[in-house]
């Protein structure tokens, strides 16, 4: 396992405490593991499958590759609907057919123009599918059967950066139910130039468009549909895709290298010294560590020593709510529950005892009392 005390130091400029070659050795390990796995799982199968790729021969065709960071506290407060990306040096996705849609701010032509700029690359124009406008897709695209149709028409989707935050009110849960085609942020404005190190501030101009140059567009539609994208939860653990099964354990291994960094860096906070493990996983085999801490608490203060006074009176205030009911979380005071009363037992009243002889000559009686009934029916019936 690779050494981890660096994460004791308390620096946040720290160095990246992940080793390389631990990195690369799990990469392999995990790779070997998933190709073996594939292929006996081809052996065992009772039919062939059809649709395999022919020039796969291990069978792990575009099966992902999985980064899995642990944090001692949560990775975020609240749920983000806004996805960060991490850029990497292997793009995520080099589908040559992939579809690309592009919402930006007002107007839509000043940025269909860059597209179909000779600036702009020719082969990256062919997946540019649609560019459009926040307020033309709220307009077009308000019922629920237009929303589906734009979402299985486009593989990916980017979002200008000055209006994302608009779109989960728009687009709703048709794409933001799950994280799978949420829209990415993309920075499409004009670049604020520098003097002294300063940025200058921007002159607004009714008439000219904030936009970028062509080349600038192309660059940031390349960088954001190959990067690994980060949605944050209030949760520990964080996972993130970096790769597939059909790369080699060098190219998955600089990936590692390049998301354990910066996302510590930029997302996590405390930054290192929050960090509890990072593993590498297939999605049907087990998580391979790539880098343990050495530290299981984030302050020294969360640790507290057995037989101390801090540790007893943990102790009694859990024995002490045991048969209790919660009234706040605030520190107000606890009620007790109340306890039900015990029904106070009633005597049962005595039945009387039975008596033969008076309950045959009720039944006499009646039976007498029958027959002079049908006797007097019978004689109004003969006059």
């Amino acid at each position: 396992m690779a050494p981890s005390k660096t994460v004791t130091l308390r620096s946040e400029t720290a160095v990246t405490p992940v080793d390389p070659d631990q990195t690369l050795k799990a990469s392999k390990a995990l790779l070997a593991h998933m190709k073996k796995a594939s292929k006996e799982k081809a052996a065992n199968a009772e039919k062939k499958d059809l649709l395999a790729d022919p020039d796969d021969e291990e069978g792990t065709g575009e099966l992902p590759i999985w980064f899995t960071l642990t944090t001692k506290r949560h990775i975020a407060e609240s749920r983000s609907l806004k996805p960060g990306k991490i850029v990497l040096p292997h793009p995520l996705n080099t589908d040559p057919e992939i579809g690309i849609c592009l919402i930006t701010a007002e107007p839509q032509r000043a940025y269909k123009n860059l597209v179909a700029s000779e600036e702009f690359p020719a082969e990256l124009r062919k997946k540019v599918t649609r560019v459009i406008d926040v307020s033309k897709l709220k307009a077009k695209f308000k019922a629920y059967e237009a929303q589906r149709k734009l979402y299985s028409e486009h593989d990916v989707f980017l979002g200008d950066s000055r209006i994302i935050n608009r779109l989960p009110g728009i687009l709703g849960k048709t794409f933001y139910k799950t994280t799978a085609k949420r829209p990415i942020p993309v920075e499409i404005q004009a670049r604020v130039p520098k003097t002294d190190g300063k940025r200058v501030k921007r002159t607004k101009d009714a008439e000219t468009v904030n936009a970028c140059t062509p080349v600038q567009l192309a660059g940031e539609i390349e960088r954001a549909v190959g990067a690994a994208l980060v949605n944050l939860s209030p949760t520990v653990n964080t996972a993130l895709r970096v790769g597939n099964a059909n790369w080699t354990a060098e190219q998955i291994a600089e990936n590692v290298d390049v998301v354990a960094k910066t996302l510590v860096e930029k997302f996590v906070p405390g930054k290192w010294k929050n960090v509890k493990s990072i593993y590498i996983k297939g999605p049907e085999t087990a998580a391979l560590p790539v880098w343990l801490t050495d530290e299981l608490w984030l302050d020294q203060k969360d640790i507290v020593a057995d037989g101390s006074e801090e540790a007893k009176a943990i102790m009694s205030g859990e024995k002490a709510n045991i048969g209790k009911k919660r009234k706040s979380l605030e520190g107000q005071p606890e009620a007790a529950e109340p306890v039900a009363k015990k029904a106070k037992k009633t005597k049962a009243a005595k039945l009387p005892e039975s008596d033969d002889t008076k309950l045959d000559k009720e039944i006499a009686d009646r039976k007498a009392a029958l027959k002079k009934q049908k006797k007097a029916a019978k004689k109004a019936l003969e006059v």
